[in-house]
């Protein structure tokens, strides 16, 4: 397993509530979409489906009440997958891109290298 990747602030919120396996696939499932996040939200709706209940009223109390763009936080997803072994072609199909462009993000995940001399 290869170094995990820094979490952007953008999905801080998210990653902290869901943890990061449970968030890449809530982006995965929910990314892009506008969602209303509800304070309570209701047991059977697809949001409490699909994370959990509690999952749901903690989101909905980080984030809500308000309707949100959930990001699709593809590169954040590539280095998470990628720290977890999968193989650039798998994140390629997962993330429905290219091969080139998960490498593309895979390198823009990387850390800068420390610079020799200064």
């Amino acid at each position: 397993m290869t170094e995990r990747p820094a979490i952007p602030a953008h999905i801080k919120d998210y990653v902290e509530v869901l943890g990061r396996e449970g968030a890449v696939e809530f982006f995965l499932t929910f990314g892009g979409s506008a969602m209303y996040f509800a304070p309570r939200p209701q047991a059977g709706s697809m949001l409490a489906n699909k994370i959990g209940l509690d999952a749901a009223r903690a989101l909905g109390e980080r984030l809500g009440p308000a309707t949100v763009r959930v990001p699709t936080a593809k590169p954040f997803i590539a280095a998470e997958m990628r720290a977890m072994n999968a193989s650039v072609a798998d994140i390629a199909r997962r993330l429905h891109v290219t091969d080139v462009t998960v490498r593309r993000m895979l390198k823009l995940s990387e850390p800068a290298p420390l610079p020799l001399f200064e």
